[in-house]
């Protein structure tokens, strides 16, 4: 994947956040606060429980048919990262081989389950997260956070780390463009030559920064980004807040998977 690639990415999510869905039209605040008590209903469970898992992905599944995103798309985001949590949680069944149970004649140690248990975890709290910045877009949430009285010097820095991805990229792609015309080639570069256009976009990025805020300062800027747009909760929103953090306690109290698993037995027979 090239550099011009990543920025076309990472433009793309933003205009997902411009959709008009249900979902979009939600208070950010109201779909920050949901999906925090979401990750921290999942992340309460002990190590051990899968099944119980399964039932919260009906928030995530929910978000995504109600805002009409592209699953497959979002997924793909959340795998590409999965690998650093694999190599993880790989250590698990090595190092915790107590058989809890057995599946098909075969002993599942616990560290396999623990293993699974991880996983699930990971693809909940990351992709409801993603999802959030695709129905709600990250200035949107940057705004939302600064209502909610989060410090103003935390919201400032996570928009110009924002902002300031984009003007990396386009850097880098001018140079790696520059790179390969000059070199008649589109081969890739050799670590030597890679080494060097770090170093020296390194150089340009510092010179750009003293530039922008040379530039701010001329224009005003005393220490804080002012968002003028303004949000209130409706009855939707309040509905919203109201709802999925009380299913969420009440999934984490009852084991919603088991008993619809019960009830399925049930009738089959």
């Amino acid at each position: 994947m090239n550099i011009g690639s990543v920025r076309d990415d990472a433009l793309y999510m933003d205009e997902l956040s411009q959709k008009n869905s249900p979902i979009h039209r939600l208070d950010p605040r109201a779909k920050i606060i949901a999906s925090v008590f979401f990750i921290f209903t999942v992340l309460s469970f002990n190590r051990y429980e899968i099944f119980a898992l399964i039932s919260f992905f009906a928030f995530p599944v929910f978000l995504l048919v109600s805002a009409e995103l592209p699953v497959w798309y979002l997924m793909k985001k959340v795998i590409i990262i999965s690998p650093v949590v694999i190599l993880i949680a790989i250590f698990n069944p090595i190092f915790d081989r107590e058989a809890i149970f057995v599946l098909a004649g075969t002993e599942i140690s616990a560290g396999w389950v623990s293993f699974l248990s991880i996983l699930i975890r990971f693809f909940l709290t990351a992709g409801s997260v993603l999802i959030l910045l695709a129905c709600t877009g990250f200035y949107e949430v940057c705004m939302a956070l600064e209502r909610m009285r989060v410090p103003p010097i935390f919201v400032m820095q996570l928009l110009f780390l924002y902002r300031y991805i984009f003007v990396l990229l386009d850097e880098g792609s001018r140079m790696v463009r520059a790179h390969a015309l000059r070199s008649f080639s589109d081969k890739h570069m050799g670590m030597k030559t890679f080494g060097s256009m770090l170093g020296n976009l390194l150089l340009r990025t510092v010179d750009r920064a003293e530039r922008i805020n040379c530039a701010m300062l001329a224009r005003g800027f005393a220490g804080s980004v002012t968002m003028h747009r303004r949000i209130k909760f409706r009855a939707s929103d309040v509905l919203f807040v109201a709802l999925w953090p009380v299913l969420f306690i009440l999934m984490r109290k009852y084991n919603f998977s088991g008993l619809i698993g019960n009830l399925l037995l049930v009738i089959v027979k």
